[in-house]
């Protein structure tokens, strides 16, 4: 199997946001079929949805040999291990881990689409994306991640 490149977000607004997404990355740079490539800077970030403290966001690009569903699996058990608990959508969070390119992928499922539906409008993603990969094609709209970053309120996002 072939590596694909990937394009993950990650964000924590509960415990040690920091230290919770670090180790993210690092267990996914020792699982088997996936590489950490590059890892953004981290940003703080005011929250979407019910009243809750600031987020710490960053995003990776990863060398993955894992179909999507399947990544998409190990992302979510990743949240489990580091306490995600699902109570409130857009609620606080110990860690999320979002899917939002692979390679050119265009991809739907009850369970997962990629591009990530709601990226393009969302600044606590394109910055953080832009910084790492920002000639990387969104495959639905054509446009750069740097193009599409020129089109979002960046005012909440703020590089630590």
């Amino acid at each position: 199997m072939k590596f694909s490149s990937v394009g993950i977000a990650l964000g924590s607004n509960l415990g040690n946001s920091q230290k919770n997404v670090e180790t993210a990355l690092e267990i996914l740079n020792h699982h088997p079929n996936i590489h950490v490539k590059s890892c953004s800077s981290w940003y703080q970030t005011a929250p979407i949805g019910p009243p809750q403290p600031d987020y710490i966001n960053g995003c990776a690009i990863l060398d993955v040999q894992l179909k999507p569903d399947h990544l998409l699996e190990t992302l979510l058990a990743i949240e489990n291990q580091l306490g995600r608990i699902r109570r409130e959508r857009w609620g606080p969070r110990t860690l999320d881990l979002d899917l939002l390119l692979f390679d050119d992928l265009i991809w739907e499922t009850p369970v997962l689409e990629i591009p990530h539906p709601r990226m393009r409008e969302r600044a606590f993603v394109l910055v953080p994306l832009a910084e790492i990969a920002p000639n990387w094609v969104d495959p639905v709209t054509g446009k750069t991640i740097i193009q599409l970053l020129e089109t979002v309120d960046c005012s909440d996002v703020k590089k630590l």
